[in-house]
């Protein structure tokens, strides 16, 4: 995908896009080289810079002859960011007004096998200090790939425990920051819907994690 189109997405329109571009490419220029350079017709070209100027994207650093500079592609990408961010923000606190806390006691059902994998990605990025896993297979050890560092993982497979799934089935046990856990039921053959349920719940989130690490102790003193 094009540097336009992602700047479009981040609410210039094309002309002003095309234009930015070419003027990082040219890095000065006079407005008849850069409509050239970005394919615009030369009667769009003056408001289109003018556009940018008023945006903070190109100053004007000559007269006679007129000349554009841009403003550098770091400087854009760290003052999108901070918009970005000051409105996720802002949408936050809206939502979170419109929103009440789910009950701590709750339990959701959850069905079908992207939207398990989605939660659980979730979760894992979102660990601040610990994440227990249990499980077997490459999903397992994606999560815990995607962990941001300096959370303590503990892992472990279901293989020589008691079942968590019914046979046929493979489970999942996830427990993230003593606040949240998954229990997922996947079904490799696809003779039904992958299936589990999300809590935050304490006791349930309490009892997977000691469950995960019992089960990574029970592992090592195996192969020890």
């Amino acid at each position: 995908m094009s540097a336009v189109v992602h700047l479009q997405a981040l609410g210039l329109t094309e002309y002003e896009a095309r234009a930015y571009t070419a003027l990082l490419a040219l890095g000065r220029a006079q407005p008849a080289r850069i409509a050239r350079q970005a394919n615009i017709p030369r009667p769009k070209i003056y408001e289109t810079l003018q556009r940018l100027e008023a945006r903070g994207l190109a100053a004007r650093v000559s007269e006679s002859p007129m000349e554009y500079a841009p403003l550098s592609a770091r400087e854009y990408i760290e003052r999108a960011r901070r918009g970005f961010q000051d409105r996720l923000s802002a949408l936050e606190r809206d939502l979170s007004r419109l929103t009440p806390d789910p009950a701590p006691e709750a339990v959701y059902a959850l069905r079908g096998e992207a939207a398990i994998r989605s939660l659980c990605e979730t979760l894992a990025l979102g660990a601040r200090r610990c994440l227990f896993l249990a499980g077997e297979g490459p999903f397992v050890a994606h999560l815990e790939d995607v962990t941001p560092r300096g959370v303590e993982v503990t892992r472990t497979g279901l293989r020589d425990l008691p079942a968590i799934a019914a046979v046929g089935q493979s489970g999942l046990l996830l427990a993230r920051d003593d606040e949240a856990a998954v229990i997922a039921h996947f079904v490799p053959d696809g003779s039904r819907e992958a299936h589990g349920v999300h809590t935050h719940n304490p006791v349930i989130v309490k009892l997977v994690e000691g469950y995960v690490a019992l089960a990574s102790k029970a592992g090592k003193r195996a192969v020890s």
